[in-house]
């Protein structure tokens, strides 16, 4: 096995073994911790810091390559179900209910706890697979880890593949786990036992033991006893996975409760939050003939719906299919349900409609956001007919209107008045806003309303004429008129500077504490030309002094991490933005991305290692140029191209990290690995905590295309020194 065939194998399963575990990990923290955009980068920065330090650490450790890699390989096949079930049982160790959100800090803690073994040991694969490749094919260090990192790009391009399109669908993250540890376990064995035979015998048992697992008495048992203990309170009626989260139905006092990642969608029955979700917004229009409705229908708000007779056709759009098949609804010839995202179905249906309701969560993240800037609003307006009415209704409060809610509302608010000539908005614990194509469409107060509900003949229990004067009596209405108006520093929530969910995310995080909100104040406070000059000071005062070759190299890896992140990132919320929620179309954006990845580091072995430190220059400028270039090009190019920009950003990435341990070789590999991956979380964090939605799209490309100068600055300045051998 001198040649190295024999474990390039076991390097691909470095990859696929970290992409499906992630994808699996970060689901299950999501339904503990909450999957707004604070919470994922926590996560993901929690997941790349301690691959880090594995890294890191494992770079140091002076072990037989062989019996250091099949020693991982078996930990981490252990270490997953063990972290799996850690993360579950960490609910009840930070005093949380299902149910039930956690602040900031709370969310931090527990994943840094939870993730910290498996990605420890995920981080350490990468050195001891360096040091493994370099054994077998007698090659440099520097060598060995571009052919590492190409070899785990390949498996994890299709461990994020199947896990996105395949597994989390069908099968159980336990049981998920199972069948990676028995590849982690199969590869163990064959790295340490040289024997064929005692090796087929060894494999032969593993995969038998992996058989009796899986029998309903093994890991399928564990699975349901776990779930049963993380919905404790609750009777667990049905657990499911989908492709968009992990959907949970639980029933306690004579309701049914739906559960999505871990928070409440809706309950059934709940006859307040059908009616109000529906009727205001039908009484406004003097006569409405079609309705789309977006979201929310399987709580009973399609049936509400339908008491209106004047009725045509509703159009009921639902993204998770399996919402469906957990509460189906009820069959009416005037109803045409489509399983979409229902951005993309109003951007491609040629149906107009009187009136369209969203009823979605609160913009509490960059993909609901969606549902909430100008652009959509224009897309909504040009499918209404002349008569037609958009409604939507936020999270606010009966009593008081805090300063974090009222910025949140203001924002909203202006964003509407950007495309409807009249706006209205209703006060209660939800705030119903309504904007109206022409002026004049929307009742002048409650009695008209009232008329309407009277004429309708409509059935309601929380609907009716003791509710609605309350709701919209004339101080009332002026009060929340007076509080939401926008004010010259209001912002209007954009597709490219997604604002909106930025407040929702400051205005949750300041229910915990009030060091969050301040936080927050601050954070959104700071000018983009104060940061952007404090940026360029200190990235100047990096790049003056002259350095060494390795570096440099070291500083233009951790700079490609971060900004490759951010590449990543800016893809995704873009395509989101402008062609809908298409899982299977993203899930094929990051496998490109991931493949880009590969491709880059296998044309950069091939390339002449004497021109390393130019290659570096050109390749920091390239990652400098991209983010501006595809803030540039977003609006004019087509669906079938975003795999390719994915592509191309990935090589850059990939050509880079072969190219810089060529440099870097002699010292440790697991090192500039390690550097690649605080990169990345440092990215992680800010860009989707602060930067894109404070800043938006450009100025957040502006700040990563300075810290991608800044080393190449430093590259150029070392390019006279060779490098070390």
């Amino acid at each position: 096995m001198r040649d190295g065939v024999g474990v390039r194998p076991v390097l691909v399963l470095i990859g696929f073994t970290a992409a499906i575990a992630q994808i699996v990990l970060m689901r299950e923290l999501m339904v503990v911790f909450y999957g707004n955009e604070i919470s994922l980068g926590l996560m993901l920065g929690s997941w790349l810091f301690w691959t880090a330090v594995g890294s890191a650490i494992a770079g140091r450790v002076a072990l037989e390559p062989r019996r250091l890699m099949a020693g991982l390989e078996a930990l981490v096949a252990l270490a997953l179900p063990a972290t799996i079930l850690a993360v579950r049982a960490s609910r009840s160790v930070l005093e949380a209910v299902p149910g039930e959100s956690l602040g900031p800090g709370p969310m931090l803690l527990g994943s840094l706890a939870t993730l910290s073994l498996f990605c420890v040991l995920s981080g350490s694969l990468f050195p001891a697979g360096s040091r493994l490749y370099a054994d077998q094919v007698v090659t440099s260090t520097g060598e060995a880890a571009g052919s590492v990192y190409l070899l785990e790009a390949l498996g994890s391009a299709a461990g994020g593949m199947l896990a996105g399109l395949v597994l989390v669908r069908s099968v159980a993250p336990l049981e998920i786990a199972l069948g990676l540890g028995l590849l982690n376990l199969l590869a163990a064995a064959g790295l340490v036992i040289r024997a064929r035979f005692a090796r087929r015998a060894a494999m032969g048992a593993l995969a038998g033991i992996t058989v009796l697992l899986a029998l309903p008495f093994g890991v399928p048992r564990l699975e349901a006893v776990s779930l049963e203990r993380f919905w404790r309170g609750f009777r667990l009626v049905a657990n499911r996975n989908s492709v968009y989260g992990n959907l949970a139905v639980v029933r306690t006092e004579g309701a049914s409760s739906l559960y999505e990642n871990g928070l409440n969608l809706f309950n059934v029955p709940d006859p307040a939050a059908a009616e109000e979700a529906v009727h205001y917004a039908l009484l406004e229009h003097p006569s409405p003939r079609s309705l789309l409705l977006i979201g929310g229908g399987a709580n009973g708000s399609l049936a509400q719906a339908l008491q209106h007779a004047s009725l045509e056709r509703i159009d009921y759009v639902e993204l998770d299919p399996a919402i469906l098949d957990l509460f189906p609804i009820q069959n009416d010839p005037r109803v045409r349900v489509h399983v979409t995202d229902g951005r993309l179905f109003l951007k491609t249906t040629a149906s107009t409609f009187d009136v369209i309701i969203v009823n979605l969560p609160d913009p509490q993240t960059a993909q609901l956001n969606r549902f909430y800037t100008v652009e959509f609003f224009r897309e909504a307006a040009r499918k209404l007919t002349g008569s037609g009415i958009l409604a939507l209704r936020l999270t606010a409060a009966e009593d008081y209107i805090s300063p974090e809610l009222a910025a949140f509302l203001r924002s909203i608010y202006k964003t509407l008045r950007a495309v409807f000539p009249e706006v209205t908005a209703i006060p209660g614990e939800n705030v119903l806003f309504f904007g109206a194509k022409r002026p004049g469409v929307l009742a002048a107060g409650s009695e008209e309303l009232l008329a309407r509900l009277r004429a309708r003949h409509l059935k309601t229990s929380y609907v009716r004429e003791y509710y609605i004067p309350f709701r919209m009596m004339p101080d009332r209405m002026a009060d929340l008129d007076r509080q939401i108006q926008p004010r010259p520093e209001t912002p209007v929530n954009r597709d490219f500077a997604p604002v909106a969910y930025y407040f929702d995310v400051a205005l949750w995080s300041s229910r915990f504490n009030h060091g969050y909100r301040d936080l927050f104040r601050a954070m959104a406070g700071v000018d983009f030309r104060w940061l952007a000059g404090t940026l360029g000071a200190v990235l100047l005062v990096l790049v003056a002094k002259k350095r060494r070759a390795q570096t440099a190299a070291a500083c233009c890896t951790a700079a490609m991490g971060f900004t490759l992140i951010g590449l990543e990132m800016l893809l995704l919320l873009a395509f989101q933005a402008i062609y809908g929620y298409v899982y299977q179309q993203l899930a094929i954006i990051i496998a490109a991305f991931m493949a880009g990845m590969a491709l880059g580091s296998w044309l950069a072995l091939r390339a002449p290692a004497r021109r390393g430190m130019r290659a570096l220059v050109f390749l920091q400028l390239g990652a400098a140029i991209a983010p501006l270039l595809l803030c540039a090009v977003f609006q004019a190019v087509t669906q079938v191209l975003f795999p390719v920009l994915a592509l191309g950003c990935g090589m850059l990435g990939g050509y880079e990290f072969p190219v810089a341990s060529r440099i870097f070789s002699g010292r440790s590999t697991g090192t500039l690995y390690a550097l690649d991956l605080a990169g990345s979380c440092l990215g992680a964090v800010l860009f989707s905590v602060y930067l894109i939605p404070v800043f938006g799209f450009l100025k957040t490309a502006v700040l990563a295309a300075m810290v991608s100068l800044a080393p190449a600055v430093m590259a150029v300045r070392s390019v006279s020194e060779r490098p070390a051998r």
